[in-house]
């Protein structure tokens, strides 16, 4: 039963990393990538992001029924892990030495909260 929650997280986490990829194509890929705020929000990916980030919350939520919350709230951090490397190869964003080292902490301290729960 325990394991519901748990793929409730992971579902959480995934969902929210979908979130703020459409977030950052609508943010960074439009005829006017300058555009005003308001244009931003109203494109379709930006939109899309959002009703994604709302359902992450939803499965979020469900998580913490059983999940205590000083563990399940770290384990989001995996998505600053994964996030980084779509950032990279989607985006070609930097992922230096210091940004590697970053990701090795956080993945370490991930699996070492996610052990104790």
């Amino acid at each position: 039963m325990m394991m519901m929650y748990w793929l409730a997280l992971g579902a959480a986490i995934s969902t929210s990393l979908v979130g703020q990829i459409l977030l950052k194509y609508g943010a960074s890929h439009s005829v006017e990538a300058e555009g005003s705020f308001i244009d931003q929000l109203f494109r379709i990916p930006t939109m899309v992001g959002l009703v994604f980030y709302g359902g992450a919350a939803l499965l979020y939520i469900v998580a913490l029924r059983k999940i205590p919350m000083s563990v399940a709230l770290p384990c989001t951090a995996a998505s600053y892990v994964v996030i980084a490397i779509i950032g990279f190869a989607l985006f070609g964003e930097a992922l230096g030495t210091a940004k590697i080292g970053a990701i090795a902490l956080i993945s370490a301290g991930v699996v070492l909260l996610a052990t104790t729960a």
